[in-house]
């Protein structure tokens, strides 16, 4: 059974109609990307997975339970968290209180203090800079924090919206890495990207969003040599 299933989704904004049938899973243990141009729904994807947006028509399923008439914040009790684009850190608050804010829903405990560590080994700068505001931290460091924000409500499945927006090459090379480990210890992600080529190059399978339906959907290996896929996202 799939982890997380989306069953001919339609979500709009007012009259916009922003996804069109969109069928989509996630196996547990995979990392999935959804690839698309600017305004192919990729957030709105996201969005409406989460509970940030309800969709009009279809279904959407997780670990066994119907998911989109249930709340954003029951959706991160269940098991999915985010890191949205853009990051949205809460700027004035420190390091350690925006991962707190990550596991409002939690009690403190040894678990949550392994969490916190977790975060800390996978991004060591953090560690550097708990008491300074996000708000004054790099780019990079921002996404890190967003990244260790999300998993602090200890998903199954974490959402990555642009986790290499506005980063230097260097940086989302690491970012990258970041994301393997994630998986290799256990957690499923759904990769949203615009740098097709790395999001290719750590996922299991991908899928292509154009204006708000999938056009095509394969292993992340056959994508990459896919003539279509590398004109349109590979520079090819």
């Amino acid at each position: 059974m799939a982890l997380l299933e989306l069953r001919d989704v339609h979500t709009y904004y007012g009259n916009i109609h922003a996804l069109k049938g969109l069928n989509l899973t996630v196996e547990p243990g995979e990392i999935v990307t959804l690839i698309g141009a600017n305004g192919a729904g990729k957030s709105t994807t996201l969005k409406t997975i989460s509970g940030l947006l309800r969709p009009r028509q279809g279904e959407i399923w997780f670990d066994g339970d119907r998911l989109d008439s249930v709340s954003a914040h029951e959706i991160v009790a269940r098991g999915i968290s985010q890191a949205p684009e853009g990051r949205r850190i809460f700027p004035r608050m420190s390091v350690r209180e925006n991962l707190e804010m990550g596991a409002f829903q939690r009690s403190k405990g040894a678990e949550m203090d392994a969490d916190f560590e977790r975060v800390y080994t996978l991004f060591p700068r953090l560690k550097e800079r708990l008491g300074q505001n996000g708000g004054t931290l790099s780019g990079g460091e921002q996404q890190m924090l967003a990244i260790g924000r999300a998993l602090m409500a200890r998903p199954k499945l974490l959402l990555l919206d642009e986790p290499s927006m506005g980063l230097a090459p260097i940086l989302v090379e690491q970012i990258f890495d970041i994301i393997k480990d994630i998986n290799a210890a256990g957690t499923t992600v759904l990769l949203v990207e615009q740098n097709a080529l790395m999001a290719l190059g750590i996922a299991g399978r991908g899928y292509i969003l154009q204006t708000g339906e999938i056009v095509l959907q394969d292993r992340a290996d056959r994508l990459i040599v896919n003539p279509e896929v590398q004109k349109a996202y590979l520079g090819g």
